[in-house]
């Protein structure tokens, strides 16, 4: 059980400062929800191409129930039901699922759908998309997929200097929604310097989760000694957040799976620990942390509340259709 600071209070010796916003957001909420309620409607199994999130207990929990995770729709039997992850997918996935007949449930988070919108509307208005991501990220992937001519991938801000494009080139960026908000921006920063043309996206596509957890651990962050951020490897908002702390002043920050991941070492004449979790972790993983370090001399966790979320978004439209028919919520 925590309880709940104002921002900004000192924090006593000894203590533990619970990161709020943190774990799940509406985008990974909705793609779980979206997988559990085709295993109750079609029955087992039920296809999900790449991890449906970036999380290896929700993927194991769902495999548990009849979902079966592959990399590819070559792996997916003809004609049968396959949901596509939360990070979006390119267009020739979704060719590729009309080729092989395959019933298709989009789970891709509508922030994400956003930005394919507007790869697609930048591309057909001429311009080239700097898109700021990480080379091999499904997100990246699948946005590149929409318009792949039209796009250089920008990985880092150090990258733009070696960037060549004539005066008088139309250019526009986009990003991944899961980066550090700091250094993306940064990353805009030295391609505005650069390219004084260059025109931004209606909105950052940085998601408010993203970005509200980060604003979350920065002030836990703060003094630390320690900050355990609870995510995958390879939940790119969670080694994020790691990344976030250390800057923000942690002394230390340590991305863990689960409490079996804890080494006891860390806590070693540490007083002030903060704890957070990535967009796509189960709040179970961090009681479990908080359970730990009770157990361990450190005191019920205070929570520091820096945003409020309330966002919910609506499950694809196939998965509502079949449900209003089976008549089934």
């Amino acid at each position: 059980m925590s309880s709940e600071v104002a921002l900004g209070m000192p924090a006593v010796g000894g203590s533990v400062l619970l990161a709020d916003p943190r774990g799940y957001c509406a985008g990974v909420d909705r793609a779980v929800i979206t997988v559990e309620k085709a295993l109750d409607l079609y029955g087992a199994p039920v296809y999900v191409r790449k991890q449906i999130v970036h999380n290896k207990h929700v993927v194991n929990n769902l495999a548990a129930r009849g979902a079966i995770f592959v990399e590819e729709l070559d792996e997916v039997p003809m004609g049968a039901t396959v949901v596509f992850s939360a990070h979006g997918v390119s267009p020739m996935v979704h060719t590729e699922a009309a080729e092989r007949d395959l019933k298709t449930i989009d789970a891709t988070c509508p922030l994400v759908t956003k930005v394919h919108h507007e790869a697609r509307r930048f591309a057909s208005e001429g311009k080239h998309i700097l898109l700021i991501g990480h080379a091999g990220h499904e997100e990246v992937e699948g946005t590149a997929g929409e318009a792949p001519e039209s796009i250089t991938l920008v990985e880092h801000p150090d990258d733009v200097d070696g960037l060549d494009f004539p005066a008088d080139a139309k250019l526009s960026w986009l990003s991944q929604t899961t980066l550090s908000v700091d250094e993306t921006m940064e990353t805009v920063r030295r391609l505005r310097e650069k390219f004084p043309q260059l025109q931004d996206p209606p909105s950052d596509d940085i998601c408010y989760a993203t970005q509200n957890r980060q604003v979350a651990v920065k002030e836990i962050a703060q003094g630390a000694d320690l900050v355990i951020v609870v995510g995958s490897a390879n939940s790119s908002n969670s080694v994020r957040l790691v990344e976030v702390a250390l800057e923000a002043g942690a002394k230390a920050s340590y991305r863990i799976d689960d409490i079996s991941e804890i080494d006891d070492a860390w806590l070693d004449g540490v007083e002030k620990i903060g704890v957070t979790s990535g967009a796509s972790v189960p709040d179970n993983l961090v009681q479990d942390v908080l359970a730990y370090l009770s157990d361990h001399g450190h005191p019920d966790a205070d929570a520091v509340r820096t945003a409020d979320e309330s966002l919910i978004f609506a499950l694809p439209p196939e998965l509502r259709r079949d449900m209003k028919r089976a008549g089934t919520t």
